[in-house]
């Protein structure tokens, strides 16, 4: 799981509806700017450790990460590359290191391998995708693209309508 800000909250929602017996260990990477996100995951994993006590889970089930960050709010868009183009770079040496099996968008990208992209459009996005999900969408990388407005699904026919998800 990798967010920010606002975004969490969203993406926790996600992560309560796994089964956590097929997505162990799991990996929670926040940016270095963004020490909330990581701390609201950490509450969430030791209540998975009280829950399941008897089972001996522990929280050696998650890992705690921090990545730098491609941009953040207000920077301009040409200093923005530098960042971005560190961040690439953090994030392939993580999946490198990682080797996670969900998700593994550089060997899709590059036809390596078979991979599933899963990817959960922000329930703040009305009218248009993001950036990233605009991307996503058009170079046919997810798989699927999730909606959470029936307006948007009638807009990119190919997103999947998932209604709300908070």
């Amino acid at each position: 799981m990798t967010c920010t800000g606002g975004h969490t909250a969203e993406m926790m929602n996600v992560v309560t509806a796994l089964r956590k017996d097929r997505f162990t260990p799991r990996y929670y990477i926040a940016a270095l700017s963004d020490n909330m996100s990581l701390q609201k995951a950490q509450v969430y994993e030791q209540s998975l450790v009280r829950v399941e006590a008897d089972k001996e889970e522990t929280l050696e089930n998650a890992q705690f990460m921090q990545i730098y960050h491609s941009r953040e709010v207000g920077q301009s868009y040409i200093t923005s590359i530098a960042t971005t183009l560190l961040a690439t770079l953090h994030a392939m040496w993580l999946i490198i290191t990682i080797r996670p099996q969900v998700v593994c968008f550089l060997f899709k990208v590059l036809g390596l391998g078979w991979s599933s992209i899963f990817y959960i459009e922000s329930i703040a996005r009305v009218k248009k995708l993001s950036l990233s999900g605009l991307l996503l969408y058009k170079l046919r990388i997810a798989d699927p693209s999730i909606v959470q407005w029936l307006q948007l699904q009638q807009k990119y026919p190919r997103a999947n309508y998932a209604g709300r998800l908070m």
